[in-house]
């Protein structure tokens, strides 16, 4: 039976909220939002996630699912000079017998992306099926046909997880890791089962070709959360988060509907999990200017001057300019301020998950190997942590 390969790597910061009082700011009409965290074009940490969606791998997705937050709010902990990287992750799979054996059985689910609820979304409906994993064809793939930052202090990741031979297929895998290698490239392998087979089977030896780390994990555990007095309080100020956004464009209803389905898949996992996309989201990672007027004026200060009439969500149509940069003034003001109160909030849940985690034994699972080897290279690069 075939598994499932998987790359991942994103971090972990907080914030959430403590007193959800509806408040109503008066604001000067020609109030401009302004960013409440300085982040820089210029670092980016990039992260491609391959995974083998291969029969008998449904283990794996499912710590991917219950991971992808946790993982986030690790890489949001990062700083280079005092400023928060651009954060971008890429999703492959690969050896699903659904897809062409002309691919190699590989397909491209999503290029580098900031848009964090697309990665939610398309691995919520990944499914395994049958297949032939080639490691070196997935990672000569993704070195390939992603668009790679070539700035020297960007972090650029690859994690591939899985437990088949790591050099089947036609590909060799040390040649594919060499290109990789020439870009700043560097390959973390993740083997599911016991760590003499994944170092017998090649997959140590990827990791080292590749200037990576190697991780053995049971790919069938599940995940073990640690539940806080302050997961209920965090998750009901992400409802009055979601009330900051207003839709705009084509994209906007969509993906407004999008943000609650992610919502709905993260607690579908645990409450826990709730929570912790839902500090994500009060971070400055958790951007959404292609579709959201709060985000898109913090970006672009003639964004609201330019909008069309057709663009505008249903509740400011026939509204005069000068009202609408009223409405999302208030929105934005509002934002930062549940922002605030989740960054309070999130600092202590992580406190509470330190001191518990004192007394237990780190899980050999998914998430905890990325975190491991994200903070290791972290260093390496010049980044700090800030909690």
């Amino acid at each position: 039976m075939k598994k499932l390969v998987l790359t991942f790597a994103l971090l972990s910061s907080c914030l959430l909220f403590s007193n959800c009082e509806n408040k109503k700011e008066t604001l000067a009409v020609h109030a401009q939002p302004k960013p409440t965290v300085a982040t820089t074009a210029d670092t980016k940490i990039q992260v491609a996630l391959l995974l083998d969606t291969s029969s008998s791998m449904d283990g794996l997705i499912e710590q991917a699912k219950s991971r992808l937050w946790n993982i986030v709010n690790t890489l949001t902990t990062l700083k280079y000079e005092g400023k928060s990287p651009e954060i971008q992750i890429a999703l492959y799979e690969y050896g699903n017998s659904g897809l062409s054996v002309q691919s190699n059985y590989i397909r491209q689910i999503t290029p580098l992306s900031t848009d964090l609820d697309l990665i939610s979304e398309q691995l919520f409906a990944l499914r395994t099926n049958g297949g032939y994993e080639y490691c070196g064809a997935v990672i000569k793939e993704s070195v390939d046909k992603l668009t790679w930052d070539d700035h020297q202090k960007s972090m650029k990741l690859v994690y591939i997880a899985g437990n088949e031979p790591f050099n089947q297929g036609n590909i060799n895998y040390k040649e594919a890791i060499a290109d990789a290698l020439k870009k700043d490239i560097f390959i973390n392998t993740i083997f599911c089962g016991n760590a003499a087979e994944g170092i017998s089977t090649f997959w140590k030896d990827g990791a080292d070709v590749g200037k990576g780390k190697y991780f053995n994990i049971d790919y069938n555990a599940k995940v073990r959360y640690i539940v806080t007095p302050y997961d209920d309080r965090i998750s009901q100020c992400n409802v009055r988060l979601n009330a900051t956004y207003i839709g705009y464009g084509a994209k906007g209803v969509e993906k407004k509907r999008s943000q609650e389905v992610q919502d709905a898949n993260a607690e579908s996992i645990s409450t826990a999990n709730y929570a912790e996309r839902s500090v994500s989201k009060s971070k400055a990672v958790y951007k959404n200017d292609s579709w959201d007027l709060v985000d898109k004026a913090k970006t672009d200060a003639k964004a609201l001057d330019n909008l069309k009439e057709e663009e505008l969500p249903a509740e400011l149509k026939n509204k005069s300019k000068e009202e609408i940069k009223t409405i999302v003034a208030q929105k934005t003001k509002e934002r930062e301020t549940i922002q605030k109160e989740m960054a309070e909030l999130a600092k202590k849940r992580q406190e509470f998950i330190d001191n518990e985690s004192k007394n237990t034994k780190t899980q050999d699972d998914l998430g905890n190997a990325m975190a491991t080897s994200i903070h290791s290279y972290a260093k390496a690069k010049g980044y700090v942590v800030v909690n």
